[in-house]
């Protein structure tokens, strides 16, 4: 196991971007920038001699500045979104950054994805990187520190380690923002890719996009992946949520479970993941909305469904919806979390 640390750009404001690689003893490398916290790249030997990057993004920071996508971020103070952009705590009504049509408080408004995080080397196999948000930011109280361990150890694991506190009660809720494509290029869409998602219903959302309220039972319908299918099998059914969505882009309840809850494989590069979290939902995106017009590793357009993100998180607007399992912390608090991404090659 090693670390090495380069610079990767610097910022328009001056700052240093730096990147650390981590390699395993199995020839399997972590790319992080400090850059939004960003997992830039995983590195995949496969069986057939090629290495392939199966984490879609660009080649320069630049393209994280000015195109992303949140591709590879870490996002929060709450990923996902928040209904009107507000919510009540404590009888308290506080309005969050509307960074979405001008309505929606989108991943808190783009700001832990956008700042450029302080990094440590821990050990031969983690790096931590740490980001301060000031009171008031975004909206949201308090002043909240945060950390995120990125680990890749021999076991070819990629796990993220999310910790936060927060001077003020608050709702946390972080995740990764990651598009995987496992055939290593986005000239290849990811439809052929399989996946099983354990979960029995999904939070239907509005037009836009949030959840309704409903939890909606998936069996037998296109958004039933208990048993194993590629993604594409069903994405273009005549369902509502298909058609709000342009696809995938619903958060699934996940089942409680002592195993993976998630497998995705692709059956060219022989590549399977497998996904531990102890998070309630996972957010399905298939990049629906990416066209073509911005260009990623490579030289290659990001194409319609280029990528996949499974964004392990607490449910969609949980602080304007009661029923869903809750998640505001006390001042003082510590939130923590755990994903782990299992390769197989």
């Amino acid at each position: 196991m090693k670390i090495n640390k380069s610079l990767f750009g610097t910022t328009p404001d001056g700052k240093a971007v730096d990147k650390y690689s981590i390699t395993n003893d199995n020839g399997m490398t972590l790319e992080l920038i400090t850059y939004g916290a960003t997992i830039q790249s995983v590195l995949i030997p496969c069986a057939d001699g090629k290495i392939r990057d199966v984490a879609v993004g660009f080649d320069s920071l630049d393209g994280h500045i000015n195109h992303s996508d949140y591709e590879g971020n870490t996002v929060g103070r709450y990923a996902n979104r928040i209904h009107n952009a507000q919510f009540t705590l404590n009888n308290q009504k506080y309005c969050v950054s509307a960074n979405e049509k001008g309505k929606t408080c989108l991943h808190g408004g783009g700001e832990f994805s956008t700042a450029v995080w302080d990094a440590v080397e821990d050990g031969n196999n983690s790096v931590v990187m740490s980001y301060t948000s000031p009171d008031g930011a975004m909206g949201f109280p308090g002043e909240m520190k945060s950390k995120v361990r990125f680990t890749l150890n021999n076991d070819n694991e990629v796990v993220i380690s999310y910790t936060a506190i927060c001077s003020a009660d608050s709702p946390i809720n972080f995740t990764n923002h990651i598009y995987f494509n496992f055939t290593g290029s986005t000239e290849n869409n990811v439809l052929a890719h399989t996946l099983r998602i354990d979960s029995d219903a999904i939070t239907p959302v509005d037009e836009d996009s949030i959840p309704t309220g409903e939890l909606r039972a998936v069996k037998g319908g296109a958004f039933d992946f208990n048993e194993e299918k590629a993604i594409g099998r069903d994405i273009d059914a005549d369902d509502d949520q298909l058609h709000i969505g342009r696809g995938y882009d619903h958060n699934f309840c996940l089942n409680e479970t002592a195993g993976a809850v998630i497998t995705a494989k692709e059956e060219t590069s022989g590549i399977e993941m497998n996904v531990y979290t102890d998070m309630p939902g996972v957010q399905l995106y298939t990049g629906n909305f990416l066209d073509g017009t911005i260009i990623g590793k490579g030289g290659h357009p990001l194409i319609k469904n280029a990528g996949f993100c499974l964004e392990t998180q607490f449910y969609p607007d949980t602080p304007n919806q009661p029923q869903f399992p809750q998640c505001n912390f006390k001042a003082g608090e510590v939130f923590r979390s755990t994903t782990k991404y299992q390769f197989k090659f």
